[in-house]
């Protein structure tokens, strides 16, 4: 099998690993980088590789891993296009917020084959088999075998969420993790409690811009005091909770039962005495936009919980001094990635969704890591 990087090696966003053998061609993920401009938003594939690609593998309906979906078809790709039902029922809110009315419906008159997680496919000669990634309702990891070499792709994960299942990854010759948080090595129930602690603390309620699916869902579980959420949001928020076989064990009564507590916010309403979760993209998009500028005018306490892409309303407010940021755990710290890399045995290793400065400093701790890949760069697995 052949490697190629399209994005999300040797950078952060646009995730796109392209996989080629025996004259198959597939993508794993098609995402965009909210943070670039032009041609670095999307990834780095051309309209004559598009053509030739046989099809794309989506893990999960976030913008860095699905937002370009609409963009390959209008620039030349007309594959299959395979991904669970789950994060084919979201990936239409993700594109309304990431990509032009055109690609939209590009990406809403195409087909989708349903994966089941830990059933195999086969697309030419690669076996492939996923399995759930703890990350989110509907989100995978995939197992790519062929001419006797395998690979494991991380998608996004995580390994020890305390509401997401996940699934382990069969061993592999090449394995890439998902290194969206770096070096940061603090444990998840620590950041957990700083959050709960940063809650107590403002009893006049805070704006907490979050993803619709995933980082939500977790933090409804992890909140102890009243929570907010916008009206857009209910119907998702509730799927999610009642996806069961995604749950750990006795997680979906305890979601459901918080979830009914939920109050309602829109836009023009006063900012309420809760948690107020508002998606998406750190006041790019979503009724986070509205949220965090009322936020900011009224001098109310906002809380950011995630990635924060440059340039973003969240990212200035942050610089202004004008938001907290305490990362909830919804990626592996650099602890969860060495045992990922470690039970994978793999004798090389890729870090995804992070530059190359990151890289370099992961592979003290992970000596097999391969460093100074970058788009446009192949590997052979």
């Amino acid at each position: 099998m052949k490697l190629t990087v399209h994005g999300g090696i040797g950078e952060k966003g646009r995730t796109c690993v392209g996989i080629e053998h025996g004259g198959t061609r597939l993508l794993l993920d098609v995402g965009v980088d909210t943070s670039a401009q032009g041609t670095a938003y999307h990834p780095a594939i051309t309209r004559a590789e598009l053509e030739r690609i046989d099809a794309i593998i989506v893990t999960h309906a976030h913008e860095d891993h699905v937002a370009a979906l609409g963009w390959c078809l209008a620039n030349g790709f007309s594959g299959r296009i395979l991904m669970t039902a789950e994060s084919v029922a979201e990936t239409d809110a993700t594109l309304a917020a990431y990509a032009t009315p055109h690609e939209r419906a590009l990406a809403q008159a195409a087909t989708a084959e349903i994966i089941a997680p830990g059933t195999d496919f086969v697309l030419g000669p690669i076996t492939i088999r996923t399995g759930r990634s703890g990350h989110v309702v509907g989100g995978i990891w995939c197992h790519l075998c062929a001419g006797g070499r395998s690979l494991g792709y991380c998608g996004d994960v995580v390994p020890d969420s305390p509401v997401f299942a996940m699934d382990a990854l069969p061993p592999s010759d090449l394995v890439l993790i998902d290194a969206s948080y770096g070096a940061d090595r603090i444990p998840a129930i620590e950041r957990g409690a700083a959050i709960k602690g940063w809650l107590a603390a403002h009893p006049q309620g805070a704006v907490l811009p979050t993803p619709l699916s995933g980082r939500s869902v977790e933090l409804i579980g992890l909140i102890e005091g009243p929570i907010a959420i916008h009206p857009s949001m209910r119907e998702a928020l509730a799927q999610q909770i009642a996806a069961s076989t995604w749950l750990k064990p006795g997680a979906a009564d305890a979601l459901s039962a918080r979830f009914a507590e939920a109050l309602l916010w829109e836009e023009g309403q006063k900012l309420p005495r809760a948690a107020l979760l508002v998606d998406d993209g750190m006041g790019l998009s979503g009724p986070s936009k509205a949220a965090l500028a009322q936020a900011r005018r009224e001098k109310h306490p906002a809380l950011l919980t995630g990635g924060i892409p440059k340039g973003s309303p969240a990212d200035l407010m942050l610089a202004a001094g004008e938001a907290d940021w305490l990362r909830f755990p919804t990626h592996p710290t650099l602890p969860e990635n060495i045992a990922i890399a470690a039970a994978s045995g793999a004798g090389r290793i890729l870090a995804h969704s992070c530059d190359a400065a990151t890289a370099a400093l992961l592979a003290t701790d992970i000596p097999k890591l391969v460093t100074g890949l970058k788009p446009g760069d192949t590997i052979e697995i």
